[in-house]
């Protein structure tokens, strides 16, 4: 489809999309663990705002938890 917009363009769309879906599959993963894992009752979501909500204590027990991840979410 990207090569009837831009014939002649070398773009390959297929592997960026497909690495954007993994990404994306990734987060969503993360945040559904959030929500129905086991001691993560705490979590929120904030209608408004349109993001996850939390206590301090709560996030630092589950960034403790999963230090891949955890590092990312000290960043934000």
């Amino acid at each position: 489809m990207l090569e009837n917009f831009l014939p002649h363009a070398v773009l390959k769309a297929k592997p960026n999309l497909e690495s954007r879906i993994r990404t994306l599959e990734r987060d969503w993963a993360t945040v559904y663990d959030m929500f129905s894992g086991k001691d993560n009752s705490n979590f929120g979501w904030d209608e408004h705002r349109q993001m996850v909500v939390a206590e301090d204590a709560v996030w630092n027990s589950y960034i403790s938890k999963i230090e891949p991840l955890g590092k990312m979410l000290k960043q934000l």
